[in-house]
Protein backbone atom coordinates (compact mmCIF):
# COMPACT_ATOMS: atom_id res chain seq x y z
CA UNK A 1 0.00 0.00 0.00
CA UNK A 2 3.28 2.00 0.94
CA UNK A 3 4.11 1.84 -2.85
CA UNK A 4 0.69 2.95 -4.38
CA UNK A 5 0.52 6.06 -2.51
CA UNK A 6 3.67 7.17 -3.86
CA UNK A 7 2.49 6.82 -7.57
CA UNK A 8 0.89 9.83 -9.31
CA UNK A 9 -2.50 10.68 -8.00
CA UNK A 10 -4.35 9.92 -11.95
CA UNK A 11 -1.96 6.33 -11.51
CA UNK A 12 -3.99 5.96 -7.94
CA UNK A 13 -7.10 7.12 -9.65
CA UNK A 14 -6.89 4.51 -12.48
CA UNK A 15 -5.28 1.26 -10.83
CA UNK A 16 -8.84 2.18 -8.18
CA UNK A 17 -11.20 2.23 -10.67
CA UNK A 18 -9.96 -0.98 -12.52
CA UNK A 19 -10.06 -2.74 -9.52
CA UNK A 20 -13.67 -1.69 -8.57
CA UNK A 21 -14.55 -2.82 -12.24
CA UNK A 22 -12.66 -5.70 -12.18
CA UNK A 23 -14.79 -6.62 -8.61
CA UNK A 24 -18.10 -5.10 -10.22
CA UNK A 25 -17.68 -7.22 -13.21
CA UNK A 26 -16.66 -10.45 -11.69
CA UNK A 27 -19.65 -10.26 -9.22
CA UNK A 28 -21.96 -9.66 -11.94
CA UNK A 29 -20.55 -12.80 -13.59
CA UNK A 30 -21.33 -14.59 -10.65
CA UNK A 31 -24.81 -13.78 -10.63
CA UNK A 32 -25.19 -14.25 -14.19
CA UNK A 33 -24.49 -17.93 -13.91
CA UNK A 34 -26.20 -18.72 -10.57
CA UNK A 35 -28.81 -16.96 -12.33
CA UNK A 36 -28.48 -19.39 -15.80
CA UNK A 37 -28.18 -22.60 -13.47
CA UNK A 38 -31.99 -21.59 -12.37
CA UNK A 39 -33.01 -21.57 -15.21
CA UNK A 40 -31.28 -24.07 -17.04
CA UNK A 41 -30.63 -27.23 -15.03
CA UNK A 42 -29.81 -29.60 -17.94
CA UNK A 43 -26.85 -30.03 -19.43
CA UNK A 44 -25.81 -30.79 -23.47
CA UNK A 45 -23.46 -33.69 -23.07
CA UNK A 46 -20.08 -32.71 -24.37
CA UNK A 47 -20.10 -35.78 -26.42
CA UNK A 48 -22.93 -34.71 -28.24
CA UNK A 49 -23.33 -32.00 -31.06
CA UNK A 50 -26.38 -30.19 -32.91
CA UNK A 51 -25.58 -29.62 -36.20
CA UNK A 52 -28.65 -27.79 -37.49
CA UNK A 53 -29.90 -24.29 -35.89
CA UNK A 54 -33.68 -25.06 -36.57
CA UNK A 55 -35.69 -28.35 -37.16
CA UNK A 56 -36.15 -31.05 -40.03
CA UNK A 57 -39.58 -30.98 -40.78
CA UNK A 58 -40.79 -34.28 -42.85
CA UNK A 59 -43.88 -33.21 -43.91
CA UNK A 60 -44.98 -36.54 -45.51
CA UNK A 61 -44.57 -38.36 -42.35
CA UNK A 62 -45.35 -35.32 -39.85
CA UNK A 63 -42.40 -35.77 -38.20
CA UNK A 64 -39.60 -33.44 -36.96
CA UNK A 65 -35.85 -33.97 -36.25
CA UNK A 66 -33.00 -32.84 -35.03
CA UNK A 67 -29.23 -33.25 -36.92
CA UNK A 68 -27.00 -34.26 -34.55
CA UNK A 69 -22.77 -36.29 -33.67
CA UNK A 70 -22.97 -38.35 -30.51
CA UNK A 71 -19.16 -39.13 -29.93
CA UNK A 72 -18.13 -42.35 -28.87
CA UNK A 73 -14.37 -42.36 -27.87
CA UNK A 74 -13.25 -42.78 -31.26
CA UNK A 75 -16.66 -43.13 -32.99
CA UNK A 76 -19.33 -40.92 -34.26
CA UNK A 77 -22.25 -41.45 -35.39
CA UNK A 78 -24.43 -38.69 -37.36
CA UNK A 79 -28.12 -38.85 -38.15
CA UNK A 80 -31.36 -37.58 -36.93
CA UNK A 81 -33.21 -37.69 -33.74
CA UNK A 82 -36.89 -37.35 -33.90
CA UNK A 83 -38.75 -34.94 -31.30
CA UNK A 84 -42.04 -34.86 -32.85
CA UNK A 85 -42.43 -38.86 -33.37
CA UNK A 86 -46.48 -39.97 -32.67
CA UNK A 87 -45.84 -43.78 -32.91
CA UNK A 88 -43.45 -43.09 -30.13
CA UNK A 89 -45.48 -40.14 -28.00
CA UNK A 90 -42.67 -38.02 -28.46
CA UNK A 91 -43.82 -34.10 -28.86
CA UNK A 92 -40.71 -32.18 -28.27
CA UNK A 93 -39.92 -28.22 -28.69
CA UNK A 94 -37.11 -27.64 -30.41
CA UNK A 95 -36.91 -24.16 -28.59
CA UNK A 96 -37.75 -26.08 -25.33
CA UNK A 97 -34.02 -26.49 -25.01
CA UNK A 98 -33.97 -27.75 -21.20
CA UNK A 99 -36.25 -30.47 -22.40
CA UNK A 100 -34.18 -31.09 -25.60
CA UNK A 101 -31.34 -31.38 -23.91
CA UNK A 102 -32.64 -33.87 -21.79
CA UNK A 103 -34.10 -36.19 -24.16
CA UNK A 104 -30.79 -36.09 -26.08
CA UNK A 105 -28.82 -37.28 -23.15
CA UNK A 106 -31.43 -39.92 -22.59
CA UNK A 107 -31.08 -40.94 -26.24
CA UNK A 108 -27.17 -40.97 -26.14
CA UNK A 109 -27.06 -43.10 -23.56
CA UNK A 110 -29.41 -45.61 -25.13
CA UNK A 111 -26.92 -45.75 -28.31
CA UNK A 112 -24.15 -46.22 -26.79
CA UNK A 113 -22.09 -48.84 -28.72
CA UNK A 114 -21.71 -51.11 -25.90
CA UNK A 115 -25.74 -51.44 -25.47
CA UNK A 116 -25.71 -52.78 -28.77
CA UNK A 117 -25.36 -56.58 -28.55
CA UNK A 118 -27.88 -56.45 -26.06
CA UNK A 119 -30.19 -54.63 -28.59
CA UNK A 120 -29.63 -57.40 -31.21
CA UNK A 121 -29.99 -59.98 -29.06
CA UNK A 122 -33.57 -58.20 -28.05
CA UNK A 123 -34.61 -57.99 -31.61
CA UNK A 124 -33.90 -61.15 -32.49
CA UNK A 125 -36.05 -62.68 -29.95
CA UNK A 126 -38.55 -60.03 -30.80
CA UNK A 127 -38.72 -61.19 -34.29
CA UNK A 128 -39.04 -64.96 -33.08
CA UNK A 129 -42.57 -63.82 -32.55
CA UNK A 130 -43.38 -62.37 -36.25
CA UNK A 131 -43.07 -66.08 -38.05
CA UNK A 132 -45.57 -64.29 -40.72
CA UNK A 133 -43.50 -60.76 -41.11
CA UNK A 134 -40.83 -61.87 -43.15
CA UNK A 135 -41.12 -59.14 -45.79
CA UNK A 136 -41.00 -56.58 -43.13
CA UNK A 137 -38.52 -58.11 -41.60
CA UNK A 138 -35.96 -58.06 -44.37
CA UNK A 139 -36.85 -54.01 -44.65
CA UNK A 140 -35.52 -54.40 -40.54
CA UNK A 141 -32.67 -56.55 -41.47
CA UNK A 142 -31.10 -54.01 -44.00
CA UNK A 143 -31.91 -50.42 -41.46
CA UNK A 144 -29.89 -52.73 -38.62
CA UNK A 145 -26.73 -52.61 -40.25
CA UNK A 146 -26.57 -48.79 -39.05
CA UNK A 147 -26.14 -45.53 -40.70
CA UNK A 148 -28.08 -44.37 -43.56
CA UNK A 149 -29.84 -46.19 -46.08
CA UNK A 150 -30.78 -45.42 -49.51
CA UNK A 151 -34.06 -46.42 -50.83
CA UNK A 152 -33.00 -46.60 -54.50
CA UNK A 153 -30.19 -48.83 -54.50
CA UNK A 154 -30.11 -50.41 -50.70
CA UNK A 155 -33.73 -50.96 -49.08
CA UNK A 156 -35.38 -54.71 -50.17
CA UNK A 157 -37.19 -54.25 -53.69
CA UNK A 158 -41.02 -53.70 -52.80
CA UNK A 159 -44.51 -52.94 -54.37
CA UNK A 160 -45.33 -50.79 -51.38
CA UNK A 161 -42.08 -50.05 -49.54
CA UNK A 162 -43.86 -47.09 -47.15
CA UNK A 163 -46.20 -49.93 -45.96
CA UNK A 164 -42.97 -52.09 -45.01
CA UNK A 165 -41.41 -49.06 -43.22
CA UNK A 166 -45.13 -47.66 -41.68
CA UNK A 167 -45.06 -51.37 -39.99
CA UNK A 168 -41.92 -51.20 -38.65
CA UNK A 169 -42.65 -48.00 -37.14
CA UNK A 170 -46.02 -49.50 -35.66
CA UNK A 171 -43.59 -52.63 -34.23
CA UNK A 172 -41.77 -49.55 -32.05
CA UNK A 173 -38.69 -49.18 -34.01
CA UNK A 174 -37.73 -45.12 -34.26
CA UNK A 175 -36.82 -44.43 -37.88
CA UNK A 176 -35.78 -41.08 -39.93
CA UNK A 177 -36.06 -40.17 -43.00
CA UNK A 178 -34.19 -37.65 -44.88
CA UNK A 179 -35.58 -37.01 -48.33
CA UNK A 180 -32.40 -35.42 -49.46
CA UNK A 181 -28.94 -37.14 -49.01
CA UNK A 182 -26.81 -37.73 -51.43
CA UNK A 183 -26.20 -41.41 -52.40
CA UNK A 184 -22.54 -42.09 -53.73
CA UNK A 185 -23.94 -45.38 -55.49
CA UNK A 186 -26.77 -43.75 -57.38
CA UNK A 187 -24.54 -40.42 -57.99
CA UNK A 188 -27.68 -37.84 -56.62
CA UNK A 189 -29.97 -37.11 -53.66
CA UNK A 190 -32.22 -39.72 -53.14
CA UNK A 191 -34.45 -40.15 -50.00
CA UNK A 192 -32.53 -42.29 -47.22
CA UNK A 193 -33.57 -44.00 -43.82
CA UNK A 194 -31.62 -44.68 -40.59
CA UNK A 195 -32.62 -46.81 -37.47
CA UNK A 196 -32.16 -45.62 -33.98
CA UNK A 197 -30.85 -48.45 -32.29
CA UNK A 198 -32.64 -47.84 -29.00
CA UNK A 199 -35.18 -49.77 -27.37
CA UNK A 200 -38.79 -50.12 -29.32
CA UNK A 201 -41.78 -48.43 -27.92
CA UNK A 202 -44.24 -50.73 -26.45
CA UNK A 203 -48.08 -49.74 -26.63
CA UNK A 204 -48.34 -47.55 -23.78
CA UNK A 205 -45.30 -45.18 -25.17
CA UNK A 206 -46.35 -45.07 -28.76
CA UNK A 207 -48.87 -41.70 -29.91
CA UNK A 208 -51.27 -44.43 -31.15
CA UNK A 209 -54.37 -46.29 -29.61
CA UNK A 210 -54.40 -49.93 -29.66
CA UNK A 211 -56.88 -52.46 -29.04
CA UNK A 212 -57.30 -56.02 -28.25
CA UNK A 213 -58.31 -58.48 -30.43
CA UNK A 214 -61.94 -59.50 -29.01
CA UNK A 215 -61.98 -55.29 -28.92
CA UNK A 216 -61.64 -55.18 -32.57
CA UNK A 217 -64.00 -57.97 -32.99
CA UNK A 218 -66.68 -56.17 -30.88
CA UNK A 219 -66.20 -53.04 -32.44
CA UNK A 220 -66.68 -54.70 -35.64
CA UNK A 221 -69.71 -56.59 -34.64
CA UNK A 222 -71.39 -53.38 -33.08
CA UNK A 223 -71.05 -50.98 -36.41
CA UNK A 224 -72.27 -54.37 -38.05
CA UNK A 225 -69.50 -54.46 -40.21
CA UNK A 226 -70.56 -51.36 -42.43
CA UNK A 227 -68.17 -50.15 -44.51
CA UNK A 228 -69.36 -46.39 -44.32
CA UNK A 229 -67.56 -44.93 -47.56
CA UNK A 230 -68.52 -47.30 -49.60
CA UNK A 231 -72.11 -47.36 -47.31
CA UNK A 232 -72.14 -51.67 -48.04
CA UNK A 233 -71.74 -54.34 -45.65
CA UNK A 234 -67.99 -55.54 -45.84
CA UNK A 235 -66.22 -58.52 -44.18
CA UNK A 236 -62.85 -56.35 -45.04
CA UNK A 237 -63.75 -53.60 -42.82
CA UNK A 238 -61.21 -52.11 -39.90
CA UNK A 239 -62.00 -49.82 -37.01
CA UNK A 240 -60.99 -46.26 -37.55
CA UNK A 241 -60.93 -43.72 -35.44
CA UNK A 242 -62.73 -40.91 -36.36
CA UNK A 243 -60.58 -38.20 -34.74
CA UNK A 244 -57.45 -38.46 -36.98
CA UNK A 245 -53.82 -39.33 -35.10
CA UNK A 246 -52.04 -36.66 -36.71
CA UNK A 247 -54.00 -34.09 -34.71
CA UNK A 248 -53.77 -35.94 -31.12
CA UNK A 249 -50.64 -34.52 -28.60
CA UNK A 250 -49.81 -36.38 -25.44
CA UNK A 251 -52.90 -35.60 -23.49
CA UNK A 252 -55.25 -37.00 -26.52
CA UNK A 253 -54.80 -41.04 -26.18
CA UNK A 254 -56.92 -42.69 -24.11
CA UNK A 255 -57.19 -46.39 -22.98
CA UNK A 256 -59.53 -49.01 -25.24
CA UNK A 257 -60.60 -51.46 -22.49
CA UNK A 258 -62.66 -54.54 -23.35
CA UNK A 259 -65.45 -53.63 -21.59
CA UNK A 260 -66.01 -50.45 -23.68
CA UNK A 261 -69.54 -49.73 -23.90
CA UNK A 262 -71.77 -50.04 -26.96
CA UNK A 263 -72.78 -46.12 -27.44
CA UNK A 264 -68.57 -45.02 -26.91
CA UNK A 265 -67.72 -47.68 -29.66
CA UNK A 266 -70.18 -45.77 -32.29
CA UNK A 267 -68.96 -42.30 -30.96
CA UNK A 268 -65.10 -43.26 -31.78
CA UNK A 269 -64.89 -45.19 -34.54
CA UNK A 270 -66.43 -45.69 -38.11
CA UNK A 271 -65.61 -48.71 -40.22
CA UNK A 272 -63.58 -48.46 -43.46
CA UNK A 273 -61.59 -50.75 -45.46
CA UNK A 274 -57.41 -50.83 -45.45
CA UNK A 275 -57.35 -48.62 -48.88
CA UNK A 276 -59.85 -46.24 -47.60
CA UNK A 277 -57.98 -45.63 -44.17
CA UNK A 278 -54.58 -44.85 -45.84
CA UNK A 279 -56.47 -42.65 -48.04
CA UNK A 280 -58.41 -40.83 -44.79
CA UNK A 281 -54.81 -41.12 -43.15
CA UNK A 282 -53.18 -38.93 -46.41
CA UNK A 283 -56.37 -36.36 -46.53
CA UNK A 284 -56.04 -35.65 -43.10
CA UNK A 285 -52.35 -35.15 -43.21
CA UNK A 286 -52.61 -32.37 -46.02
CA UNK A 287 -55.66 -30.60 -43.73
CA UNK A 288 -53.15 -30.76 -41.11
CA UNK A 289 -50.41 -29.46 -42.89
CA UNK A 290 -52.17 -27.12 -45.25
CA UNK A 291 -55.60 -26.35 -43.41
CA UNK A 292 -57.18 -27.42 -46.39
CA UNK A 293 -60.44 -29.65 -45.18
CA UNK A 294 -60.74 -33.08 -47.19
CA UNK A 295 -63.68 -34.09 -49.16
CA UNK A 296 -65.12 -37.48 -50.34
CA UNK A 297 -66.82 -38.19 -54.01
CA UNK A 298 -65.75 -34.13 -54.91
CA UNK A 299 -68.45 -33.03 -53.46
CA UNK A 300 -67.46 -29.79 -51.03
CA UNK A 301 -70.66 -30.18 -48.61
CA UNK A 302 -69.86 -30.03 -44.85
CA UNK A 303 -72.42 -30.45 -42.38
CA UNK A 304 -70.29 -27.54 -39.85
CA UNK A 305 -67.61 -25.09 -41.03
CA UNK A 306 -65.97 -25.16 -44.37
CA UNK A 307 -63.31 -26.15 -46.65
CA UNK A 308 -60.60 -23.95 -44.15
CA UNK A 309 -59.80 -24.97 -40.84
CA UNK A 310 -61.22 -22.71 -38.30
CA UNK A 311 -57.98 -21.13 -36.97
CA UNK A 312 -59.74 -20.33 -33.90
CA UNK A 313 -59.79 -23.72 -32.95
CA UNK A 314 -56.40 -25.47 -31.99
CA UNK A 315 -54.02 -27.47 -34.12
CA UNK A 316 -53.66 -30.45 -32.05
CA UNK A 317 -55.31 -31.70 -28.55
CA UNK A 318 -58.73 -33.03 -27.68
CA UNK A 319 -59.77 -29.77 -28.60
CA UNK A 320 -58.83 -29.79 -32.35
CA UNK A 321 -61.31 -32.55 -32.33
CA UNK A 322 -63.97 -29.79 -32.85
CA UNK A 323 -62.69 -29.12 -36.45
CA UNK A 324 -63.19 -31.94 -37.62
CA UNK A 325 -66.75 -32.20 -37.03
CA UNK A 326 -68.57 -31.44 -40.28
CA UNK A 327 -65.76 -32.83 -42.78
CA UNK A 328 -66.92 -36.53 -44.51
CA UNK A 329 -64.32 -38.57 -43.51
CA UNK A 330 -64.27 -37.51 -39.51
CA UNK A 331 -67.83 -39.49 -39.93
CA UNK A 332 -68.73 -40.28 -43.32
CA UNK A 333 -72.02 -41.50 -41.97
CA UNK A 334 -73.34 -38.79 -40.30
CA UNK A 335 -71.38 -36.75 -43.53
CA UNK A 336 -73.92 -38.48 -45.53
CA UNK A 337 -76.90 -38.18 -43.59
CA UNK A 338 -76.66 -34.53 -43.49
CA UNK A 339 -75.88 -34.32 -46.93
CA UNK A 340 -79.39 -35.79 -48.19
CA UNK A 341 -81.16 -33.43 -45.41
CA UNK A 342 -79.86 -30.94 -47.52
CA UNK A 343 -80.90 -32.25 -50.87
CA UNK A 344 -84.08 -33.50 -49.58
CA UNK A 345 -84.88 -29.31 -48.18
CA UNK A 346 -83.67 -27.69 -51.79
CA UNK A 347 -85.86 -30.29 -53.62
CA UNK A 348 -88.99 -28.99 -51.29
Amino acid sequence: MRDLITLDPPCVQFLFTTLVTTHYLSAKFKLFMKESRKTMYTVLNSNIKILSNSPISNSKASETYVSVAFTYGNKIWEGFIPIEYRRTGVFIDFDDKETLYSYLNSVYEEMNPINLENWNKAQREFWKTKPRANTTKSFFDVLAEGGWKCGSCEMPRNNNPQRRIQDLKEFGYTIATDLSRYCPHCGKNTSQRILLPIPRSGNEGNGYETWSPALRKRIIQVLNSFDVYEAVSSPHCLPDHKFSEIRWDDDTKTKNPDDMNDDEIRDKFQLLTNQRNQQKREVCRTCFQTGNRGIVYGIPFFYEGGLEWDQNIPQKGKEAEKGCIGCAWYDIAMWRKELLKKIDHTEQ
